[in-house]
């Protein structure tokens, strides 16, 4: 992988959760601050069975697809002007790995606090606990933001 220029990188890790979201628009937000760039990282990988790998191809997964969504969740999330200045990255393999890669060097790492997979009640997930743990970069955290609409349901 080559390494691009990342000193005002802020890298956010997007997984179409509501922590994420909530990432995304803060990352947006401080790199506005220090005058940096934002990169939206999605990682991706095979599952696993049994314990061993999956075959190299899973018939199931569209890349094309997966770049379509990600592009269409970062604008949804900031709307069209703001999701323009977004580099968006799709990036085969773990979530924790991904991240800790495409953050070197970066200003900060920005995650949710909990992801799509993993336990309701943790306060946080495993994906922020070892980014945390081991980036090289600053990491920021962050909660999704609940809001009560005027009918008494709860939205992002």
């Amino acid at each position: 992988m080559v390494k691009r220029d990342s000193a005002s990188n802020v890298v956010v890790g997007v997984d179409g959760s509501p922590s994420s979201h909530a990432a995304l628009r803060w990352a947006v937000q401080y790199a506005e601050l220090i005058g940096g760039d934002v990169v939206a990282v999605a990682a991706w990988a095979f599952p696993w069975t049994y314990g061993l790998a999956a075959p190299a191809v899973d018939p199931t997964f569209d890349r094309t697809i997966a770049e379509r969504d990600l592009v269409n969740r970062v604008h949804q999330v900031l709307g069209e002007s703001r999701a323009a200045q977004v580099q968006k990255r799709l990036v085969k393999g773990h979530p924790v790995e991904v991240l800790l890669s495409e953050a070197e060097g970066a200003e900060a790492l920005v995650v949710g606090s909990r992801g799509l997979g993993g336990f309701r009640r943790a306060l946080l997930g495993s994906v922020s606990q070892q980014c945390a743990l081991h980036a090289t970069c600053p990491v920021v955290i962050v909660r999704p933001t609940i809001e009560v609409t005027d009918s008494g349901t709860q939205a992002e």
